[in-house]
């Protein structure tokens, strides 16, 4: 079981840090590596063979501007990809989101903009083949609800 946090640039790791706090509280295994898709794709296609023979991987790729670095990673990976982009402002959302919701055909991505949440869509998945994990995930659940009063 690991979460790939997968870079477009060494820029990205104060991004990377948002969603490796949260993995943190589950106690969630989780790699970072810098690889980008324009730049080094020979990279990022060996690293994902090597990884394609592990059992239970879910990627958050980060990468700003033109998010290529998804959809190379979803088009070799049997593992999900959840894109999860920096952004400085509103023209650099825009460019961000944009880039990393329209994927080529065949190249599967889920797109999630906030970095804690990127990282509980990642623990929820990995949680459907592990009861423990699943366990934190309803105590979150569970303390989140309790937090407002009827």
């Amino acid at each position: 079981m690991l979460i790939s946090i997968i870079l477009g640039s060494e820029s990205d790791k104060d991004h990377a840090k948002k969603i490796t706090d949260e993995l943190d509280k589950f106690a969630a295994p989780y790699e970072i590596k810098v690889l980008s898709a324009h730049k080094v794709p020979e990279l990022c296609v060996e690293y994902i063979k090597e990884t394609n023979k592990k059992d239970q991987v879910v990627y958050i790729t980060c990468a700003g501007r033109s998010n290529g670095l998804s959809g190379v990673i979803a088009a070799s990976s049997i593992h999900p990809v959840i894109a999860c982009p920096p952004f400085s402002d509103k023209a650099d959302y825009l460019v961000n989101i944009h880039s990393s919701v329209v994927m080529p055909s065949d190249t599967p991505s889920m797109t999630v903009i906030d970095p804690k949440n990127a990282a509980l869509a990642a623990i929820k998945i990995l949680a459907l083949n592990d009861k423990n994990l699943q366990k934190k995930v309803e105590d979150r659940i569970s303390s989140v609800k309790k937090s407002f009063k009827l």
